[in-house]
């Protein structure tokens, strides 16, 4: 069976890209067997011909079990026994048919993208998502609020944004938004958390939205609660014409069972951004690598099983072009990012950032930071980089790390052998260390 929309590769799901099929270590990843099911241990057959495992891991008490997981930093990719000029690869995908020449969307978050931002993405090949939930829908005039927000001290800043943030979406406002970025040329993807979804869609389609995103801490196919009726993604879904989204998910089971809701992508991370604190405040969280290697697995299965492929976009915990790669490398069809683009001239935060929880009235989940601002958007892409951190030129990291390993699309790059090395950014870098050298700042 061959992977759907592999554009230069008849390889079959699960080959090696660059090693001998003979070598044992091969067959399974060595993070873990993402083509078939997570790092788990197999142990039959479930409902609907679903394998079924259970996990493997340390024991961290008496009776209890812990499986070891693995973010950006613990692992590296291996370089192939084959290399390919960079700019001969090619870093695109493809969501409902449709080709992007990025793999890259910007995160829906007030401080990274407004309809600026969203504009200049879509020109540059990428998606920049609007957070409808955002200032954007709830101010005619939000230049006068962002000056609130950016000049307000440390200590006052959470209680400043949850003030802003009380005031009323307006719908009429969610129509300008729309209409702007469409005007602008770009195309036009917003987002709304579970709770107002369905109105927002609806509202949404009609002002010609090309995508719509469902995004919140945690999303499941199974809610439940008796305060309110939880969204009902399958109906949704079927109201829309558009590309739905949904978000965000870290394990094999809750990915399989939104994937039978009929959504045609997935975002993969729960508190791994910059400004967030979900994995502070709540202690929920799975590593990035890990989760987008089970998630992959996930995708992987449901394709063999329905013919229907569903992207997963890793979203969050990426600083530089390496973290991006080890995403791809991971399984990831796509990446979500914020902090990076946040440093962009376009952006609406002026080199501030905050987290799409961080407004919430009782348990606030998300801070405010200073990134700074690094260039234009064009440059933070594609370069050209006057850092040696990774920061910028993300385009370029991808392209050479993609001929690095042999991998002439996104389809082979996920296949790249990975190592755990929790040193590999640490050996032989004793000046880099002592002068604050080649690590982001």
């Amino acid at each position: 069976m061959k992977v759907s929309g592999s554009s230069t590769s008849g390889r079959e799901v699960g080959e090696r890209v660059d090693t001998d099929r003979g070598r044992r270590y091969t067959a399974p990843n060595l993070v873990g067997w993402r083509r078939a099911i997570p790092i788990y241990g197999i142990v039959g057959s479930g409902p609907e011909g679903r394998m079924e495992a259970k996990p493997m891991g340390m024991w961290v008490g008496r009776g209890r079990k812990a499986r070891v997981a693995y973010g950006f930093d613990d692992i590296a990719l291996v370089p192939g026994a084959v290399t390919i000029n960079p700019n001969e690869v090619d870093i695109s995908w493809e969501l409902c048919g449709r080709r992007f020449d990025l793999p890259i969307l910007a995160a829906a978050m007030d401080g990274v993208v407004g309809p600026k931002l969203a504009v200049e993405m879509g020109r540059l090949g990428g998606l920049g998502v609007l957070n409808l939930e955002g200032i954007f829908a709830r101010y005619a005039n939000p230049e006068d609020v962002l000056d609130r927000i950016v000049s307000a001290s440390q200590e006052e800043a959470t209680k400043i944004i949850q003030s802003i943030y009380g005031e009323p979406i307006k719908e009429d406002l969610i129509h300008t938004r729309i209409q702007d970025i469409k005007k602008g040329g770009g195309p036009a993807v917003v987002s709304s958390i579970p709770q107002r979804a369905e109105r927002f869609a609806q509202i949404a389609q009609e002002a010609g939205a090309d995508i719509f995103v469902v995004q919140s801490t945690v999303t499941t196919a199974r809610h439940v609660a008796t305060e309110y009726t939880p969204v009902d993604l399958r109906k949704l879904k079927r109201q829309l014409a558009i590309p739905l989204i949904i978000g965000n998910v870290v394990t094999y089971e809750a990915c399989l069972e939104l994937m039978d809701c009929g959504v045609d992508a997935l975002l993969i991370g729960v508190g791994p951004g910059a400004a967030c604190t979900s994995r502070e405040v709540l202690g929920l969280g799975v590593p990035q690598v890990t989760a987008t290697a089970d998630s992959a697995a996930a995708r992987d299965f449901y394709y063999k099983r329905t013919g229907r492929y569903v992207p997963i976009i890793t979203d969050g915990g990426m600083t530089t072009g390496g973290d991006i790669c080890k995403a791809f490398a991971s399984g990831a069809d796509a990446v979500m990012i914020g902090s990076a683009f946040a440093r962009a001239k376009e952006a609406p935060g002026r080199g501030y950032h905050w987290g799409m929880a961080t407004p919430h009235s009782n348990l606030p989940r998300g801070t405010r930071i200073r990134v700074g601002i690094a260039g234009p958007l064009e440059q933070i892409l594609f370069g050209p980089a006057f850092t040696e951190d990774g920061t910028l030129n993300l385009v370029g990291a991808i392209r050479t790390c993609m001929g690095s390993v042999g991998a002439m699309n996104i389809k082979e790059l996920q296949q790249t052998e990975l190592i755990i090395a929790p040193s590999i950014k640490t050996e032989g870098k004793v000046f880099q260390r002592a002068q604050k050298l080649g690590t982001p700042r």
